[in-house]
């Protein structure tokens, strides 16, 4: 989930109890009812995991805003061909990921390649079934050939299974995220929370938070006093 939404639930919560200590706050708690079983958005189908990671530390092509609609993220813009069968990418320069590696178009192929691969263990693997080719054009473009016109191939690419990552840190994502998101991974303390912090080198709009613990909660009874709580 992106934070913005769960810092109006934790407003809302602070104005029910009476208190104004919201908002002169720089972190937030967030309860969560189930701990992800990793962290790697790409190699997995449980919702904790986007709930925890997608949009915060990991970013797509795409993203879904909240009517729906597709909108840029790491891709700035994009033209379909005529046939509806070529998408080209152009993509934000200056991007980085949170380890100080540059994004380019090879961490685009790789993800996608990587996504649509015999082997690939993304939960989600129909939505790159329809993807023929993926090309380097330059370090800013990419370019993605479907094998037939797909009307939801955008929408697809907004997915949390569909976030991009980088060759130098996939296989390790599942216990230290590495993305290019406004917050970066921290710590994760099992069975107890996962905390990230803002990210300085992020290329968009600054988190205005400068630390989020997700704190797993399992029991329904104690959820709205532990965020009361802090």
């Amino acid at each position: 989930m992106r934070l913005w939404k769960t810092i109006l639930a934790a407003a809302a919560l602070s104005l029910a109890a009476g208190t104004s200590v919201f908002a002169a706050r720089t972190d937030l708690v967030i309860g969560i009812p189930l701990e992800p079983p990793h962290l790697d958005p790409t190699a997995g189908a449980a919702a904790a995991i986007d709930e925890v990671l997608y949009a915060n530390v990991f970013e797509g092509l795409t993203r879904i805003g909240p009517n729906g609609e597709v909108l840029p993220d790491l891709a700035e813009s994009w033209t379909i061909s005529d046939d509806g069968k070529v998408y080209t990418f152009k993509l934000h320069t200056g991007v980085k990921f949170h380890d100080g590696t540059d994004f380019d178009a090879s961490d685009v192929k790789f993800s996608l390649d990587r996504a649509r691969a015999d082997n690939s263990v993304n939960a989600q693997k129909g939505l790159f079934a329809a993807i023929d080719a993926v090309d380097v054009v330059d370090p800013a473009t990419v370019k993605v050939t479907l094998k037939n016109p797909q009307g939801s191939f955008l929408y697809n690419m907004g997915w949390g299974d569909a976030v991009i990552v980088a060759p130098e840190s996939a296989e390790t994502n599942k216990e230290k995220p590495v993305g290019t998101g406004p917050f970066k991974f921290q710590s994760w303390a099992k069975g107890s929370s996962i905390t990230l912090v803002k990210s300085d080198t992020y290329w968009g709009t600054p988190a205005s938070l400068d630390k989020a613990e997700f704190r797993i909660v399992p029991d329904a009874a104690a959820y709205v006093p532990a965020l009361l709580s802090g």
